[in-house]
């Protein structure tokens, strides 16, 4: 490596390691329904967005095994869109209530395949404050223009919105935080205004709605583009936009994400459909994991540690400082729990906190077990 190119590599280390935002991965092996382990030690893992408990599930990997092919081998224009493509776009457009779906890698690059698809340069889309940086890349990458509005505020995005704005562009259920957005008012406001509406409902799908069909459907709300992605609730990975026909033929012809990128794999293809199947008939997954959201926050009330505000599987404890959220993220894996400190810039300054996330694979002992050490962490933090 070139000298000053180490020489600003070095720098830029050593800037995050003073502010308490230096990274890294570790390598860490399944071993449980919701454990991870390593050379050092077994931890109960609170950061896995596998709200339902399926990626672990053998009936998935048997579906995986008998599917036509580790890889697609090319693009779906190409050769790479299969039967089984085409099958599992059907049932999510089905059972979402949209008329076709489009599958891609993965949500990150759904998001950035529709920004350009929906916007061009210097054309105005109204954005919420805190949504996923997928949402905004899509946005950048396609040139507009991008107006914030106040984090689920939808009186803020009407005082915002003028004849320049053309989407209305909103996460369901914001990663971060787990609140949801106010999706009936902000409908309502695309319907007066003649905006488009794009949703991302990656935390919403499997979790809320009626038989899990997402918080678009808890709200009875029908965006324009909607992303769903299935490495959280459905516990395999890869993604699907959804709309009507002629957005779904227009990404088809017009995204480079779909262009230009391999299919889907065929073995994530054949686990998808099968997860989808496990989602719509196992409603005690959803029943199972909402009962543990009511006990993590009853938990956490009874200790006396302040509830988030949220109603789904992600439940942030703020703590603002990013050196004392990795503190405490420490302290609760030396007592065998795996909670990841969240730090800017993935949240706004001064908002650095654990992420919770619950799972339908949890045991109660295990959400009790995490509560009452969160309360010996935060006590010993405060002093």
């Amino acid at each position: 490596m070139r000298g000053r190119l180490q020489a600003d590599l070095a720098e830029r280390r050593a800037a995050r390691e003073r502010a308490g935002r230096q990274r890294s991965r570790r390598a860490l092996r399944v071993d449980g329904p919701c454990h991870q382990a390593d050379a050092k030690g077994r931890w109960v893992d609170f950061c896995s967005n596998d709200y339902l408990g399926l990626a672990r599930e053998p009936s998935l990997l048997e579906a995986a095994r008998q599917s036509c092919g580790a890889g697609a081998g090319a693009s779906p224009l190409v050769s790479g869109h299969s039967a089984a493509h085409a099958g599992l776009e059907e049932a999510l457009a089905d059972w979402l209530g949209a008329e076709a779906a489009v599958l891609l890698p993965s949500g990150y690059q759904a998001n950035l395949a529709l920004g350009p698809v929906l916007l061009g340069r210097g054309e105005v889309a109204l954005a919420d404050r805190l949504n996923h940086a997928s949402l905004n890349d899509g946005l950048r990458l396609s040139g507009a223009r991008i107006r914030r509005y106040a984090h689920a505020d939808a009186a803020d995005a009407e005082r915002r919105c003028d004849d320049r704005v053309r989407w209305l562009v909103t996460d369901s259920v914001f990663s971060m935080d787990g609140d949801v957005a106010p999706l009936g008012a902000l409908a309502g406001l695309a319907d007066r205004r003649g905006l488009g509406l794009w949703v991302d409902d990656a935390h919403g799908l499997g979790v809320l709605g009626p038989g899990g069909r997402g918080a678009l459907a808890a709200f009875g709300v029908a965006p324009d583009a909607r992303v769903v992605t299935f490495g959280k609730a459905l516990g395999t990975q890869g993604a699907a936009i959804l709309g009507d026909a002629a957005l779904i033929d227009e990404l088809v012809n017009a995204a480079r994400g779909v262009i230009y990128s391999t299919a889907l794999a065929p073995m994530l293809v054949a686990a998808t459909r099968h997860a989808l199947d496990r989602l719509r008939d196992e409603a005690w997954r959803r029943e199972r994991l909402h009962a543990h959201i009511a006990r993590f926050q009853a938990g956490l009330a009874r200790a006396g540690l302040p509830r988030p505000d949220s109603r789904t599987p992600i439940q942030p404890i703020v703590l603002g400082d990013d050196v004392r959220a990795v503190a405490a993220s420490e302290a609760l894996e030396a007592r065998g729990y795996l909670v990841r400190a969240i730090r800017p810039p993935t949240v706004p300054e001064g908002t650095a906190r654990l992420r919770v996330t619950l799972s339908a694979a949890h045991a109660e002992a295990e959400i009790d077990g995490l509560v009452e050490a969160l309360g010996d962490v935060l006590a010993r933090a405060v002093a």
